[in-house]
């Protein structure tokens, strides 16, 4: 399974690349990844339309879309639509950050996982 990454490179600026998730859990019914540790979860709501602007992320966490998209933009001018299903791993707790904008008339549901 592939899930984005949106990281600071060592030049400060914000970056996208993708991520594969390592399975390590092998059983009759299924294959489960490495655990990993969280901290807390969050779960969001947000309205069409709304620009979160430029910022880092408060830090290290999962992103996980349930209804509706957010379009992510990177420092770099990469520009990424995260749909329903989709992961990203922020980790771009440094640097000039990222922006995001909800973009379609869904309601935007997330929820955030910490992981430090």
């Amino acid at each position: 399974m592939r899930i984005h990454n949106l990281y600071v490179g060592p030049e400060g600026e914000t970056h996208f690349r993708g991520v594969e998730v390592e399975w390590s859990d092998h059983h009759d019914w299924g294959t489960l990844s490495t655990r990993l540790p969280a901290t807390r979860v969050m779960f969001c709501k947000g309205v069409s339309g709304y620009d979160l602007g430029w910022h880092p992320a408060p830090c290290r966490q999962y992103m996980i879309v349930l209804q509706g998209g957010v379009e992510v933009t990177a420092s770099d001018g990469e520009r990424r639509t995260i749909a329903v299903r989709e992961v990203v791993l922020v980790e771009d707790i440094t640097g000039k950050g990222h922006r995001s904008r909800i973009f379609n008339d869904d309601l935007y549901r997330a929820i955030f996982v910490p992981v430090d």
